[in-house]
């Protein structure tokens, strides 16, 4: 027995395999949101500004959850269902607000490199984001249940696998749901390549002051380095050091000059950074990591919602399992990306500590 899904025609085992791939990817998206919430309450080293964006987006991920766990059971209550509408909605708004998300990162990362923001600055901006997001996506998920035409039913109906945007608002579906993906996404892509292209500014400028640092004095001046103190919170600090420059705001050199008094020829070598310097695994390589998961889950749907808006017949059920799997899956590859990553830069900046504290034997 067939049945009809939206655009697809369906059997009834097909049907069931799609509704268990779909819970068994949301089951581990579940297990993913659960993890980084949990791991930024009980970890202090999972506690900065960047973090902090991903734990909220995971509060997101939650009701994106509920929504793909619900699965082909809206589209089998029917169309008119207060489950299908409910589903719908949910479909509507927290897919949009996990790109969006992905964005606010990606614009922190800007604003850390190209504007020097500190870790106060950004946590300043969290509530500007968390309003803004919410806003552009509940209001439109919002309104859309109240669409209604005699011609066209409801405007949130079944698409096969869950009930988002009817494909007999197939061209609202594009305007209002892959526009705001693929602009967000694009946008993204563009901060991030200017934040490669000044990190890649830095790095040769930073090896031009590496080449010509003197050490022929014992009592003598560092320049800036990539060297940076954390706290037990991730955020940046500096040693302690002499000021003589206090009050200087040029975010490119440091508010003073480090001095170091080796009782012999072992020296502790500290190297002082900008105190608004941020850890760049913390701050630039997590987000840039959510990004390229983020692409990895729209690729999928984004080909067949093409496909079949250039051919109305067009029907592909590999295709329909893989957009069921990648769709479900935000909150899992969210939270393999928090705890990985988190986990790694966490190590490699207690190394780096290590390393800024150890002697340094002259002969």
């Amino acid at each position: 027995m067939l049945h009809i899904r939206g655009e697809a025609a369906l059997d009834e085992g097909q049907l069931q395999t799609l509704t268990i791939v779909t819970r068994v990817a949301s089951t581990l998206s579940a297990l993913g949101v659960l993890t980084i919430i949990g791991t930024y309450c009980l970890s202090k080293h999972f506690r900065n500004p960047m973090h902090r964006l991903i734990v909220i987006n995971a509060f997101y991920n939650a009701l994106d959850v509920t929504c793909t766990m619900i699965s082909t059971s809206g589209p089998k209550a029917g169309n008119a269902s207060a489950l299908c509408q409910f589903q719908g909605f949910l479909n509507q708004m927290f897919p949009i607000a996990d790109v969006l998300w992905t964005l606010a990162m990606a614009v922190n990362v800007h604003l850390i490199v190209h504007r020097s923001y500190d870790v106060e600055s950004l946590r300043r901006l969290e509530w500007k984001y968390m309003l803004g997001i919410t806003t552009a996506t509940f209001i439109p998920a919002l309104v859309l249940l109240f669409i209604h035409t005699e011609e066209n039913g409801p405007m949130y109906g079944s698409v096969a696998l869950w009930c988002a945007i009817a494909p007999k608002w197939v061209l609202f579906r594009i305007i209002l749901y892959y526009v705001p993906i693929w602009s967000s996404i694009l946008i993204t892509i563009a901060l991030y390549l200017f934040v490669g292209i000044e990190i890649a500014k830095r790095r040769r400028i930073l090896r031009s002051i590496s080449s010509h640092v003197n050490f022929s004095t014992l009592d003598e001046t560092i320049p800036p380095a990539a060297a940076i103190a954390h706290d037990s919170c991730g955020n940046s600090t500096t040693p302690e050091y002499d000021n003589p420059h206090s009050g200087t705001d040029d975010p490119q050199s440091p508010s003073g000059a480090a001095k170091y008094y080796p009782p012999s020829t072992t020296r502790t070598l500290i190297i002082p950074s900008n105190p608004s310097s941020l850890s760049f695994r913390q701050y630039i390589l997590m987000p840039l990591f959510f990004f390229l998961a983020l692409l990895l889950v729209w690729v999928a749907p984004s080909t067949n919602r093409v496909a079949s808006f250039i051919d109305p017949s067009f029907s592909s059920y590999p295709l329909m399992l893989v957009v069921g799997v990648t769709g479900s899956l935000r909150g899992f590859w969210n939270g393999i990306v928090f705890v990985v990553v988190g986990m790694r830069s966490w190590k490699r900046r207690r190394e780096s500590d290590e390393m800024a504290l150890r002697p340094v034997t002259r002969g």
